[in-house]
């Protein structure tokens, strides 16, 4: 007997449902390998008849996806993702992360939004894009270390800069409600180490502080994160309109009675297109060496600070009208389109010659947490996105 509360519950396809399910069964946390579902794609599309080639990193743990549905000798459209999702440590999940679950139109999983979904419907749909002749080729391009700053995508952009044919314009599945994205954050982020000397804490003043040095550069990147805000500049079609500095991490010293001679803090910009992360860096750097290493080398010439970069990728700002937004409302069916704090491969997809917008089912608010969902309305949303697109590449 049927549930009348289902009633009005958008269907996916089974094939949809089986793939997601599929997908979210493999757990692809950043720090584990992805070659096992990789390896099941390429398995998959062999049996379809295509051919995926695969760009491994420098240890052959991880690997990303390329593969051509459709003629060969001319440029397409490419569908891209990122098969890596994030830690489930610490988190209070009610349900196992990496089965599938349904409960009031959302299917829950760790990657159900962010972002095996639109994966598994594109591949769900592969059977249909080949069913008949294509006039334009579709590409599949997954991609591994999304979460931990877009570090294997490069490597894949690498790969298609040497190929005769490569994508003409691409979107990225990411969860934006299935709304067109245009435009997207850049971001850097860095690791400070603060180099100090240690001493007897009665002794003080023959100590260099590591931790009272990195507090101040941790003081100082809060004021700048306070005077973004203030002064801009803005851009009101971002969410949050304005660059953000945020310190995320901090750790030094043994214990309370020595003075610490280490210490170590994360942070990161989060910038609008208008704004220079290096110019940002160079100003935190110059405070440092002109407030605070005078007096610190007085003591000891050895202290100091050392700056390394965790990870970085360019924005996205998209001019209007350009095809790929276009060919993106309308596969959407809708006319709006937005921009996002959040960062995504597409801006070095577009970096790199490929223009490229950002559409997928879900919503950024449920990524990273536990009990992570997609709702099923989204997923049918995308399903119709596919239908759309198949229509187009037909011709």
């Amino acid at each position: 007997m049927s549930n009348p509360l289902n009633a009005d519950r958008p269907a996916i396809r089974p094939e949809t449902r089986a793939m997601i399910e599929r997908l979210i069964a493999f757990d692809t946390t950043s720090r584990n390998s992805n070659l096992e579902l990789i390896h099941y794609v390429r398995d998959y599309l062999a049996d379809l008849g295509v051919t995926a080639q695969l760009v491994h990193d420098s240890e052959g743990r991880k690997a990303n996806l390329y593969a051509t549905l459709g003629p060969t000798d001319r440029p397409g459209i490419a569908l891209s993702g990122h098969t890596d999702v994030v830690p489930i440590d610490n988190q209070d999940w009610t349900r196992d992360p990496w089965a599938v679950s349904e409960h009031d139109g959302r299917l829950y999983g760790r990657g159900t939004c962010d972002m095996k979904s639109f994966i598994a419907i594109a591949l769900a749909h592969a059977p249909r894009f080949l069913a008949g002749e294509l006039q334009t080729p579709l590409h599949l391009c997954f991609s591994y270390d999304e979460e931990v700053g877009c570090k294997g995508v490069p490597s894949l952009l690498a790969f298609l800069a040497d190929q005769p044919i490569r994508p003409a314009m691409c979107v990225v599945g990411e969860p934006t409600d299935m709304k067109v994205i245009v435009g997207h954050k850049g971001k850097k982020s860095m690791c400070c180490h603060v180099r100090g000397k240690e001493a007897h804490s009665s002794l003080a003043p023959q100590g260099v502080n590591a931790v009272n040095a990195a507090a101040r550069v941790v003081g100082y990147l809060a004021d700048m994160a306070a005077r973004k805000a203030a002064q801009g500049p803005f851009d009101d079609d971002f969410d949050v309109p304005f660059t953000t500095v945020h310190t995320g991490t901090i750790e030094g010293g043994t214990q309370l009675n020595i003075v610490p001679g280490h210490c170590r803090f994360e942070f990161e910009f989060r910038y609008l297109p208008q704004d220079d992360p290096e110019a940002l860096l160079a100003e935190v750097k110059a405070y440092a060496e002109r407030e605070l290493v005078p007096a610190m080398q007085a003591v000891d010439p050895a202290t100091g600070f050392t700056w390394e970069e965790i990870a970085g990728f360019p924005g996205l700002n998209l001019a209007p009208g350009a095809e790929v937004i276009e060919l993106a409302k309308a596969l959407s069916g809708g006319n709006a389109t937005g921009k996002v704090a959040f960062g995504t491969e597409a801006g070095l997809f577009d970096h790199n010659g490929i223009p490229t917008v950002v559409c997928g089912p879900g919503s950024i608010a449920q990524a990273h947490k536990p009990d992570e969902f997609v709702a099923l309305e989204q997923l049918a949303l995308c399903e119709r996105f596919m239908d759309r697109l198949e229509e187009r590449l037909r011709g």
